[in-house]
């Protein structure tokens, strides 16, 4: 009997393009050692702590027992793709229309879809670091390039045209804009935002904006949109979700709103990867943005409270360097200035935060995001969707291991 060749596996290029996301491999090392029984505080958490809204819950429930438990329409229910535009309306200002809307497994899917649906091989698209991890990869996946532009961390890390404008070139096809931003909090000012839409729209790019943190601003700030200005609709993708918003982020429930050519090649790509988004989940997105938004407040509230909590521990920190955040449930120190980064400096270690970021977590039990995976080395993210009793244990126990 013939012995069958070994396979060789050989995978696809653009497989060889993503990495996995870092927050999930922290995610994944922290329940690890939990399930061991060690008490883990985990900050590498990207996700709201408090349970989704009972109302959604309830319409969920309502959804399975009237049977809507069907395929829908590749680009979601229309009762809901009308919600989405009359709620982004109502918040921000803007004109969308239900044909100009896709409902998204996620608002990862939405950007995901967009740049599916936009970048050619060589492309660019310029991302301001520190950005979210996914950027680059999804980028790369489509076959372009990221061009990465490094706002001043001395003024906030805040973003402006001039950063932008510095980075166009003859192979740029888009922006990406996160504000508020993960991993910093930074929030862009409204006038320098409606200067990158007029540069982008100048220059015939897309601004692709993503407001999945949207509604988490602090010190008296609104929720703001630049798609409230109507002169820049031809260049601009919006990409939303209910993750953050409502504490859905197992729902898996986000939108994009664009152009309606642009939105009908996103939907073709939708098609024919993941068809429609889950049926029921869709029903309690209905539910999300038609009905009351009390719990938003709640949250917000009690995030302004852990901000001022978190950013004064970290002051506390010798060698310990951070912006209060503006928005979103992040605060991202800088490090090196610390006792333990310099150790790990004078041994010339490479990448020392990520170094550093597993030391904390096998030896104090304490889960960040080193900033490396944001482009930003010598900073960490830390999430303070946690309770406060929590956040005051892991910052007692980050303050001992940066100073040891």
């Amino acid at each position: 009997m013939a012995v069958a060749p070994k396979l060789v596996m050989q995978l696809a290029d653009r497989a060889g393009r993503v990495s996995l996301s870092p927050t999930s491999a922290i995610v994944t090392e922290a329940d690890r050692l939990r399930a061991s029984g060690v008490d883990v505080i985990n900050f590498g958490v990207g996700e709201p702590d408090f349970p989704t809204p009972d109302n959604i819950k309830q319409a969920a429930m309502r959804a399975i027992e009237n049977n809507f438990t069907k395929y829908t329409p590749t680009p979601g229910i229309q009762p809901l793709r009308e919600a989405v535009c009359a709620w982004h309306r109502r918040e921000f200002g803007s004109s969308y229309q239900p044909e100009e809307s896709v409902i998204t497994v996620g608002g990862k899917q939405a950007l995901f879809n967009a740049l599916g649906s936009l970048v050619n091989d060589g492309d660019e698209v310029v991302i301001a670091a520190p950005y979210w991890v996914s950027y680059p990869d999804m980028i790369r996946f489509c076959g372009g390039e990221p061009k990465v532009v490094h706002p001043d961390p001395a003024a906030g890390f805040h973003l402006r045209a001039a950063d932008v404008e510095v980075a166009l070139g003859p192979r740029t096809r888009a922006v990406i804009v996160n504000s508020p931003n993960n991993p910093s909090g930074a929030v862009v000012a409204e006038s320098e935002f409606a200067r990158i839409l007029e540069l982008c729209a100048s220059r015939n790019l897309w601004l692709i904006t993503d407001e999945c943190y949207s509604h988490f601003v602090y010190d008296g700030r609104r929720p703001y949109s630049v798609a409230s200005l109507p002169e820049g609709k031809p260049h601009l993708i919006v990409a939303g979700s209910c993750s953050k918003t409502f504490s859905m982020t197992g729902w898996r429930i986000g939108y994009a709103l664009a152009p309606k050519p642009l939105i009908d090649a996103m939907i073709r790509l939708q098609s024919q990867s993941t068809s429609n988004p889950n049926s029921i989940a869709q029903y309690a997105a209905l539910e999300a943005l038609t009905g009351p938004m009390d719990s938003v407040r709640t949250m917000l509230a009690e995030y302004a409270r852990r901000r001022d909590l978190v950013s004064e521990a970290l002051a506390r920190i010798p060698g310990v360097v951070c912006a209060a955040p503006e928005g979103t449930f992040y605060a991202f120190p800088s490090v090196t200035g610390t006792p333990r980064a310099r150790a790990l400096q004078q041994k010339q270690q490479a990448a020392e935060t990520e170094r550093l970021a597993v030391d904390l977590l096998t030896q104090a039990h304490v889960g960040v995001v080193a900033g490396e995976a944001f482009g930003a080395p010598g900073y960490v993210r830390i999430s303070f969707a946690l309770a406060q009793d929590r956040l005051k244990e892991g910052l007692e126990r980050l303050g001992q291991f940066l100073s040891a």
